[in-house]
């Protein structure tokens, strides 16, 4: 996949107090999706891992879309230094929005709301919705307890063996890079979902 000019939708955590490691992950996410000419699609937000890769995106020359519902705006952790801001009303509209402007999803490390986002666009991908590439970045091995379920659910049957290949886990953003580079992925094929 060509970056340059597509959006690509990052999912992670606002949280404050997060370790440095993913703070400096969403800088470098930031801005290697900015030099490789691609949009920072994500979720508004000026702080934790969020604000980072929106901060590293512009401090490269890249174009960054925040999107945030107003509630959050109310509680003051809108960036308004980005490209564009848009600001809905409900979470199931910004979801919507950063995923009609996504050519792939890259998923760091974050909270509750990171997982149902990561769940929904492969449950997405799984229902053949889409077929952007889903790439979880695995910092310091913060995802290998997911990893673990998901390969328990295929073990035991209540995941298809072929939807462990509905997302593609990497430890860093070089790899996360080329990715994106290499998509997009192959089809997978999709008689039935269960």
């Amino acid at each position: 996949m060509q970056v340059t000019g597509q959006g690509i939708t990052v999912f992670c955590s606002a949280s404050t107090a997060v370790a440095p490691a993913y703070l400096e992950t969403a800088r470098a996410l930031g801005t290697a999706i900015a030099e490789a000419g691609g949009v920072v699609i994500y979720g508004g937000a000026h702080v934790g891992c969020m604000g980072s890769v929106a901060d590293a995106a512009l401090a490269a020359g890249g174009r960054v879309v925040g999107v945030i519902p107003t509630l959050l705006v109310e509680k003051e952790v809108a960036h308004t230094g980005l490209t564009e801001l848009i600001v809905v009303d409900t979470m199931h509209q910004r979801k919507a929005i950063m995923s009609e402007r996504a050519a792939a999803y890259v998923v760091l490390p974050g909270g509750f709301g990171t997982f149902e986002e990561l769940f929904e666009v492969i449950t997405w991908k799984q229902l053949g919705m889409h077929n952007r590439p889903i790439i979880l970045v695995n910092v310091a091995g913060y995802y290998d307890a997911i990893l673990a379920q998901v390969a328990l659910g295929i073990a035991e049957l209540v995941i298809k063996p072929e939807y462990g290949q509905l997302f593609i886990a990497v430890e860093n953003v070089v790899d996360a890079m080329s990715v994106l580079a290499a998509a997009p992925e192959p089809e997978l094929p999709i008689e039935t979902w269960f």
